[in-house]
């Protein structure tokens, strides 16, 4: 749609989708914004970024072993215009003595925001603790570092120490708080770092809690599992003998899995949530998010699965 210029030789103008330079008459400008190429204004978007989880830490012999780390959790309100395509990568969810996935958002003109994956949990077949977006547990060593690379503000938490004594499985980091030592007496697993809660989609939930450690095994009575921090972190293993499977972090929480001697619990998938002004919601997406219209005022894009979203 071409700008009448009244006679006058020169350059005719056209809209774009972000100008519209020179004085238009009402008529061009409602051709214009029916042709769907007339510039629109910038609206702004949350969001709520979560990584997969680490798994938690299996072992040899007797000794505890270490929780997962929860997936890093980084939050962001970004401007975009119209036609910005937002691609969003979940991390999927990982198997025991694995760390984490990282998710991310990206697009022309947006600030990329990736959260990293939970670190694993240490253990004596599954290899030393990782860090991560929060750190995994230690299993016979010390926990792992979180908000690994180093976000402002942080993305996570560190992965508690195992006890030297009685070689109990320290807890995975959460995004909201360190995960524990592993204790002697009573034999005891460290609890897994509790998450952060969010109410972007409308109530609050809490999500990226850190898995818990378990206890070494042999002993009477049988040591106790620390438990999963709040937020879908997955519980360790009691100190029965046989040990049994630590719980899994929880699906799309990006929850740490627990230790255990057997098979530590795996980590949970993440998550990738946005919220824009109902007005502004285009409806084109990609990889078939869960959408909510009305929530006070907004539309709330859940993705479980990678996709995108044209603004």
């Amino acid at each position: 749609m071409a700008k009448e210029n009244g006679g006058i030789i020169g350059v005719v103008n056209t809209p774009t989708a972000n100008t519209a330079s020179g004085v238009w008459a009402l008529e061009d400008q409602y051709n214009a914004r029916v042709s769907d190429i007339w510039p629109s204004t910038p609206y702004s978007i949350d969001f709520l970024v979560i990584a997969g989880g680490g798994g938690g830490g299996s072992g040899t012999g007797f000794n505890g072993c270490g929780g997962g780390g929860a997936g890093g959790y980084r939050t962001s309100t970004q401007t975009v215009n119209k036609g910005t395509v937002i691609t969003v990568t979940v991390g999927g969810a990982v198997s025991a003595g694995t760390s984490g996935n990282n998710s991310e958002i990206s697009g022309t003109g947006l600030s990329t925001i990736t959260s990293a994956g939970g670190g694993r949990g240490g253990g004596g077949s599954s290899g030393a603790s990782q860090a991560g977006g929060s750190g995994g547990g230690g299993g016979q060593g010390n926990g792992a570092s979180g908000n690994t690379p180093s976000t402002v503000p942080s993305q996570g938490n560190n992965g508690g120490t195992y006890s030297p004594n009685g070689s109990n499985g320290g807890g995975g980091g959460g995004a909201g708080a360190n995960g524990s030592n592993g204790i002697n007496s009573p034999e005891t697993g460290g609890a897994g770092g509790n998450g952060i809660a969010s109410s972007i989609t409308g109530s609050s939930v809490t999500r990226a809690g850190g898995g818990g450690g378990s206890p070494s095994t042999g002993l009477s009575p049988a040591g106790t599992g620390g438990a999963g921090g709040t937020g879908g972190g997955g519980a360790g293993a009691s100190g029965n003998d046989p040990q049994p499977t630590g719980t899994a972090g929880g699906t799309n929480t990006g929850g740490g899995g627990g230790g255990s001697r057997t098979t530590g619990g795996g980590g949970g998938s993440g998550v990738v949530i946005l919220s824009m002004p109902d007005a502004n919601y285009s409806g084109t997406t990609t990889g078939s998010p869960t959408v909510a219209t009305g929530v006070s005022g907004k539309t709330v894009l859940t993705f479980n699965g990678s996709g995108s979203y044209t603004g």
